[in-house]
């Protein structure tokens, strides 16, 4: 239940492999001020630590949070699932190794300054980093716009592109549109929040940065679902597969065939591979089956959540 005066707020952490950091996370997300009226842990975890059971057990118990199980782990299932499940006007998908400071979702809630806005793209600094003061944002068009947007930027703008470790949405809109397409493929779900974003501005919604929701990611050594190994020198399609199809979806033009003609060269133009020539041919195999795999999965049509009854 939600307390008295509560932020009409669902936020949904999905988490895998991780422990002490996403109980953490949990926990400084209910220490909001003001308070967020839902918690939603994803979990797909096989097995966690006594510790990790019982500090979760004690939240579920306690009524603070919702913690669901999948057996499965997938980034955008895990999410759809969160999104499914959500009961409040608005969702806040975020990542389970940050750190936030108490008025992090209220920063959220008040970037929804009019109905034209239908999501809030918050500040996300990755280890080292330290917000951006100098950078301006030119706003782009296209089939791509937006996708090198620098997230530690700390001036608000509209925006075509977001990150799901940071990202505030109108529950109503995201359910509309689908949620995220289930079709990018785990552990390496490469592009499918820029996806989600891209469609949201395509049904006619507008994005807002808000340099003041802001994140410290903490990037943690262990678990998520986005890792398998190092990419620079794996013949793995799971690297590539997100990103090709990624292109795939935004249609066949110039511009995508470019894009996709592109990326093995630019995957390869690296300070490794300089130096370390052999890996090349591995980065191009790797590169050539993402692209098989790619055209197969968008052959075969998006996965949404199904429609909302009535």
């Amino acid at each position: 239940m939600s307390m008295p005066g509560a932020l009409p707020l669902s936020v949904i952490i999905p988490t895998y492999g991780r422990g002490e950091v996403m109980v953490d996370t949990v926990e400084q997300l209910l220490s909001q001020r003001p308070p967020v009226a839902e918690v939603i842990v994803v979990d797909q975890t096989r097995s966690h630590d006594p510790e990790t059971l019982a500090r979760m057990d004690r939240l579920q118990r306690a009524g603070a949070i919702r913690w669901l199980r999948r057996a499965e782990p997938s980034q955008p299932g895990a999410l759809n699932l969160g999104l499914s499940c959500a009961t409040q006007p608005y969702v806040l998908f975020l990542d389970d190794d940050i750190r936030v400071g108490a008025g992090f979702a209220a920063a959220h809630l008040a970037a929804f300054v009019d109905d034209s806005i239908w999501a809030v793209a918050g500040q996300v600094l990755q280890p080292g980093e330290s917000p951006d003061d100098s950078w301006v944002h030119r706003p782009e068009v296209g089939p791509f716009a937006d996708s090198a947007f620098r997230f530690r930027s700390a001036r608000p703008t509209l925006v075509c592109n977001g990150m799901s470790g940071n990202l505030s949405v109108r529950t109503g809109r995201a359910r509309a549109i689908g949620g995220f397409d289930e079709n990018f493929l785990p552990p390496v779900s490469y592009r499918f929040d820029e996806d989600f974003c891209k469609r949201l501005v395509a049904a006619g919604g507008l994005i807002r940065f808000e340099p003041r929701a802001s994140i410290d990611h903490l990037r943690a050594p262990s678990g998520g679902t986005r890792s398998l190994g190092s990419h620079l020198t794996s013949a793995s399609p799971m690297h590539g597969i997100g990103d090709y199809y990624f292109a795939l979806k935004r249609g066949i033009s110039w511009g995508t065939a470019r894009y996709i003609l592109r990326r093995p060269f630019r995957e390869v133009m690296t300070r490794f591979h300089a130096s370390h020539p052999w890996w090349i041919p591995v980065k191009f195999l790797g590169e050539l089956r993402a692209l098989a795999g790619a055209i197969r999965v968008w052959r075969q049509g998006p996965r949404y959540l199904p429609p909302e009854p009535g």
